[in-house]
C-alpha cells in the first residue's frame, strides 16, 4: 500500500516512517498542507496521515478539500494531533476522517490503526469495482462510462478543446446466440472484449454499453481522427477470427463516432454517436459512420 504522511515535524514524520516501512508499505511525505495536497492529487495514496498543527494551512482544511476533490475523497485520513481533545476529535470525524492518534503516538498502536484504515479502503475498492465494472467483460460499465463522460465534458465545458465519442455494436450478434447458444455469445463477448482493448488507446476509456454494444471516450480526438480511430477498432475485429468452444468465428462490427462539435450537452454527444452507428448498421454494417456538425461548447470565463 501507498501511505502520504503530511506533517510539518520532521520527528514525527521520521518515526512513523521508520515504523510503518517495516510493514512494507511505500511511505511518501510531505511537509505542509499544500504540498501534500499536490503530493495526494500526484501519487493517489492508499491512506493519508495527516498533521492537525501546521502553519500554512490546517490539517483541517487539508481534510476538507480532500474530502471536496472528486478524485481524491475516497482516500482515507488519518488525523495526527498533540492535542487529542474531544472538540479536535469531533471536529476531524465530522470532516470525514476515519480515525484519530495522538502524539506521541505509540508506534505499535499506530500500526495497528493504519492497518485498520487499510483494510477498510482494501473493501471500499473491492465493492467499488464491482460497482463500476461489468463482470462478463471486465471492461467498465454504463455506470463507470457516464461518470466518465460527465468528467470529460466539466473538463471541456471548462477549458475547452473537443471531445469524440464511438459505439461500436457487434454485428447480427442475435444468429450468435440463436446458433451455438448464449454461453458461446458470452464467449465472443469477452473476445471482442480483449480485441477492443488491444487497439484502444491506454488514455481513452472502454467500456461495455450494454448487451452487444461497447463505447469509447475519447478526449482531445476530433471527427477525423475518431473516425480512423474507430476504423481501426472495426479492422481490430473483423481481421482476427475468434475461436469460441473450438469453433473458428469471424464477426465484425459497425461503429459510429461523433465529436463535441455541435453538442450542448454530454446526451446529445452520446445520442450522435448511437445515431451514427444506427447509420452504420443502415449502410450495410461493418462500416464506420461520423455524425456531422458544426458547433462547440465554449469554455466559461
Amino acid at each position: 500500500m501507498k501511505i502520504l504522511i503530511i506533517d510539518d515535524s520532521y520527528d514525527a514524520m521520521a518515526l512513523a516512517k521508520v515504523r510503518l516501512g517495516r510493514e512494507g508499505h511505500t511511505i511518501l511525505c510531505a511537509t505542509n498542507g499544500q504540498e501534500g495536497l499536490e503530493a495526494a492529487d500526484r501519487e493517489a495514496p492508499d491512506l493519508i496521515l495527516l498533521d492537525v498543527d501546521m502553519p500554512d494551512m490546517s490539517g483541517f482544511d487539508v481534510c476538507r478539500r480532500l474530502k471536496a476533490s472528486p478524485t481524491l475523497f475516497m482516500i482515507p485520513v488519518i488525523f495526527l494531533s498533540g492535542s487529542g481533545g474531544p472538540e479536535d476529535k469531533v471536529r476531524g470525524l465530522d470532516l470525514g476522517a476515519v480515525d484519530f492518534v495522538t502524539k506521541p503516538f505509540d508506534a505499535f498502536e499506530l500500526r495497528a490503526r493504519v492497518r485498520t484504515a487499510l483494510r477498510t479502503k482494501y473493501l471500499q475498492d473491492l465493492l467499488r469495482d464491482f460497482a463500476v465494472i461489468d463482470p462478463l467483460t471486465e471492461l467498465s460499465n454504463r455506470r463507470a462510462l457516464d461518470e466518465r463522460l460527465g468528467q470529460e465534458w466539466t473538463r471541456l465545458v471548462r477549458h475547452g478543446g473537443v471531445l469524440s465519442v464511438i459505439m461500436a455494436d457487434i454485428d447480427h450478434f442475435k444468429a450468435v446466440n440463436d446458433q451455438f447458444g448464449h454461453p458461446a455469445g458470452d464467449e465472443v463477448l469477452r473476445q471482442v472484449a480483449r480485441l477492443l482493448i488491444q487497439s484502444c488507446r491506454q488514455s481513452d476509456t472502454l467500456a461495455r454499453y450494454g448487451g452487444e454494444e461497447f463505447a469509447v471516450v475519447a478526449p482531445e480526438t476530433d471527427l477525423v481522427a475518431a473516425a480512423e480511430y474507430a476504423d481501426r477498432l472495426r479492422r481490430g475485429i473483423c481481421d482476427r477470427p475468434l475461436n469460441v468452444n473450438g469453433q473458428s468465428m469471424t464477426v465484425t462490427i459497425s461503429v459510429g463516432v461523433a465529436s463535441s462539435v455541435g453538442c450542448e450537452t454530454v446526451q446529445e454527444l452520446v445520442r450522435a454517436a448511437d445515431a451514427a452507428l444506427y447509420c452504420a448498421k443502415s449502410a450495410g454494417r461493418n462500416c464506420v459512420k461520423a455524425h456531422q456538425e458544426a458547433r462547440s461548447p465554449q469554455p466559461t470565463p
